[in-house]
């Protein structure tokens, strides 16, 4: 470690600083940007805690059938390998006393500086240090990047397996140690089972292959085939696995070139599908402006170098945009994906501005044109980003609590937040996140209703069932003591 820290002083300044930005309000409660999809991870780790620990039957506090279209009275969550749950849930296990929100993101953080490192050897391995320095500086730096490396889901785990098994491959392909060759290949394993869409990077990995191999060498390596077949071998026992549990498969086919409401039609090379992609979302959201100026200029620069690290990174990324056109669109956690391209883009390009700049004018203006840039960058992509933190609906903790702290554990609730899963996160029980149907929901074991809004039908309940509770910021009702009955 010691040596490390000698050899490596500025990267240690780069991980210390990313560590504090992402620990910008890691207590919030789960009620920020994508909270529906953070509380269903939260949700899985905290049933592992409260019931069976059975990482091969993840479960979680929606019984509903608005994931999949079947109703899921077991509450089975179905989806990416629960490695992130596990881990969160054996930390909370051995010391309970640790809050589940804050240590989940703290967990989370600590991946992304996993990822950071990956990022920065990687670089340095192709481009050299300063532009290492450079893409972890802005991997560490990025609103975005800052804000999606500390939520409550898979995908900082997934970010940091896919770019360490790159790393990894790029040393065993460059060595070839078997010990990168395991190291590249169980990372990649738990990144495809985490998140499938890992597999898009497959071009990153050809030319990887081929930038240090003759291709007739490459052609007849038949441990490159061993490598890509045991790498999906996992993915597709899981998938297998979890088909016989269909109530928990969240619906996905939409993913691919589903209909956008708003636009009427489906977003595959629309217009609007450029507009949002590389406009709002890299443009805007990611690069705050300034900061796409350097993407072709680093990518043309190396393409003309024949470094094919980065256009084949964004071959991966066009791709995957295309394939899942609607899924990109429609959620901007989507992109997190692409982060790591995206920074080593970056950092490569500053250092080409900085070179020509310094050659053209002189070093003053070379370094006060780039730190301006990187100012405006982050500037206008925190002014989106800052909302994100936000927590809009203060009064579903209140509810939660007191829905706690009042309801058996056995309870079921429903706490109807128009299919948004966060309101029933905060009762610590499971339940439906949709209103409508009451009747049908009580014959499958709705015990109690909880709402912040007294709209018709929590008046209509009101006046029907027992009140536990009621304050000028929500209501709690017993749906098993109905108004006036004997007890």
């Amino acid at each position: 470690m010691k040596k490390f820290v000698k050899q490596y002083p500025i990267l240690i300044v780069i991980i210390t600083l990313a560590f504090v930005l992402r620990l910008y309000k890691i207590s919030s409660p789960i009620l920020d940007w994508h909270s529906f999809r953070q509380a269903d991870t939260a949700s899985v780790t905290r049933e592992f805690i409260k019931d069976d620990f059975n990482p091969l039957i993840p479960k979680y506090h929606d019984l509903s059938d608005i994931q999949s279209g079947v109703d899921n009275p077991d509450g089975y969550r179905m989806v990416e390998f629960p490695f992130y749950n596990i881990i969160v849930a054996l930390i909370l296990k051995s010391i309970p006393s640790l809050p589940l929100v804050t240590t989940s993101r703290v967990v989370s953080s600590l991946f992304s500086i996993g990822t950071l490192i990956s990022i920065f050897f990687l670089t340095k391995n192709y481009y050299g240090k300063k532009v290492g320095y450079m893409a972890s500086f802005f991997f560490a730096v990025l609103p975005y990047s800052v804000y999606y490396s500390r939520v409550i889901m898979p995908e900082p785990m997934m970010l940091f397996t896919s770019t360490f098994s790159i790393l990894a491959f790029s040393n065993y392909i460059k060595t070839k140690s078997a010990k990168w060759y395991w190291f590249a290949l169980l990372s990649l394993m738990m990144a495809l089972l985490l998140k499938p869409f890992v597999a898009f990077l497959l071009p990153v990995y050809l030319v990887i292959i081929l930038q240090e191999k003759k291709f007739k060498e490459a052609i007849f390596d038949f441990r490159l085939y061993v490598f890509a077949i045991l790498a999906v071998i996992p993915f597709f026992l899981w998938r297998d696995w979890i088909s016989n549990f269909p109530a928990g498969i969240p619906a996905s086919n939409w993913l691919f070139n589903g209909e956008i409401q708003i636009e009427n039609s489906k977003p595959r090379f629309r217009p609007f599908w450029f507009r949002w992609l590389f406009w709002e979302r890299i443009t805007k959201l990611i690069l705050g402006y300034a900061g796409v100026i350097l993407l072709p200029i680093s990518f043309f620069q190396q393409l003309k170098n024949m470094k094919l690290l980065i256009p084949s990174w964004w071959l991966s990324v066009l791709i995957y945009f295309s394939v899942v056109a609607t899924g990109n669109v429609r959620h901007d956690y989507y992109q997190v994906l692409i982060i790591p391209i995206i920074c080593i883009t970056l950092g490569s390009g500053i250092l080409i501005l900085d070179k020509y700049l310094y050659k053209k004018f002189n070093a003053l203006i070379s370094i006060a044109t780039i730190i301006t840039m990187i100012s405006v960058m982050i500037y206008f992509s925190y002014d989106q980003i800052n909302g994100y933190y936000n927590i809009n609906h203060p009064e579903y903790i209140l509810a939660g609590v007191a829905a706690d702290k009042l309801l058996p554990e056995d309870a079921k609730v429903i706490a109807p937040q128009y299919s948004d899963t966060s309101f029933l996160f905060q009762t610590n029980r499971k339940g439906w996140p949709l209103g409508y149907d009451i009747d049908e929901k009580i014959d499958m074991g709705a015990t109690n209703y909880v709402t912040t809004t007294m709209d018709e039908e929590a008046k209509t309940l009101e006046e029907k069932y027992m009140i536990i509770e009621k304050t000028q910021d929500y209501l709690i009702l017993d749906l098993t003591q109905e108004r006036g009955a004997s007890n």
